[in-house]
């Protein structure tokens, strides 16, 4: 992207390997990530130029001679973060605060996350590979799983320890505006045993893949509060969904946000959220720290990214599909 709505391909020279402990990887599936769109269209803070892409299921092409944990021929999942596996906030599990790269180093993202390239390239070097790089288990097509990267497990943390604190718990997640977020959080949900999951969206497609997930769907922008939950998800990107949710919290229940709103200051329901003692989390995901579960989970035929993907577009094809509405893009080598 060299500015808004202004995509084309570019040759630069191949990178290589720099260090011992590093690989280069050929991306075989590129998602597009839920950002992507905004920061194509100049919605988001994110200026151009930006190599595109940080989701990705890769071959390792080389490695360097202190890389133990993969060789050349692997198929692997890339976390879109950069993070060295050894400092004091990776192994807290803060992968996307690693202490040891400049901040919010990521793929795909241009200035804002530093010069690592885009993961629609023929190679990406990949600094830390034995604590970035994550097998992708056999069985698993590299179509389905490309998200993992950071979309699908941005999904799954936001139910995931609400369900492990409440087995069964029912779950509601607002869609709308992080849009394949909100579908893997529902898929995340069912496959984590919740008992009841409720989405809320105005989109018919999208609420038809929600139903076909195993959630009862409600059309309709957000009400301003939709029963009570222990676990409640806010994927609108608008107040409105965002209080919603907050609104729809049990008492000590848990709501975490994913749904970006760009004003600089957002007003939030706080005394209500105080009276209740609502748990409320928003930030990034930290996706190497959980990328291992959600590739389990995906091994064993319980989540299935692969029905939240609205289209699968060639290497040729991606210039042209990339500038299309989708809910979910992946690019397939």
């Amino acid at each position: 992207m060299t500015e808004a709505r202004d995509l084309e391909w570019r040759d630069v020279p191949d990178p290589g390997l720099e260090s011992a402990g590093q690989a280069l990887v050929r991306p075989l599936a590129v998602a597009l990530c839920d950002l992507d769109q905004p920061i194509i269209r100049g919605e988001a803070p994110v200026p151009g130029p930006i190599a595109l892409g940080h989701e990705c299921v890769a071959e390792v092409v080389e490695v360097g001679d202190e890389v133990s944990g993969a060789r050349a021929g692997d198929v692997v999942s890339v976390p879109f973060q950069i993070s060295c596996g050894d400092c004091g906030a990776c192994r807290r599990g803060l992968t996307g605060n690693c202490e040891a790269v400049p901040a919010h180093s990521m793929y795909g993202f241009g200035v804002v996350g530093g010069d690592w390239g885009g993961a629609l390239s023929d190679l990406l070097r990949v600094p830390f590979a034995d604590a970035m790089l994550v097998p992708v288990p056999d069985g698993l097509e590299p179509v389905s799983v490309a998200s993992v990267s950071d979309n699908v497990v941005d999904g799954w943390r936001t139910v995931a320890p609400g369900l492990e604190e409440r087995p069964g718990a029912p779950v509601l997640v607002v869609g709308g505006g992080a849009l394949s977020i909100a579908l893997y959080a529902v898929d995340a949900a069912v496959a984590l045993g919740s008992g009841q999951v409720s989405y809320i969206d105005t989109d018919p497609a999208r609420l038809g893949i929600a139903q076909g997930l195993g959630a009862e769907v409600v059309e309709g922008p957000p009400p301003r509060s939709h029963g009570s939950y222990p676990v409640t998800v806010d994927a609108s990107s608008t107040l409105e969904g965002l209080h919603c949710a907050l609104r729809s919290a049990e008492p000590g229940g848990r709501c975490t946000s994913v749904g970006i709103i760009y004003e600089p200051e957002s007003a939030l329901p706080l005394l209500e959220m105080y009276t209740r003692g609502v748990h409320f989390h928003i930030g990034r995901a930290m996706a190497r720290a959980d990328m291992p579960a959600v590739l389990e989970l995906a091994a064993a035929g319980r989540l299935r990214p692969e029905r939240v993907t609205s289209r699968v577009a060639s290497w040729d094809e991606a210039l042209e599909a990339i500038q299309e509405p989708q809910t979910k893009l992946v690019i397939s080598r």
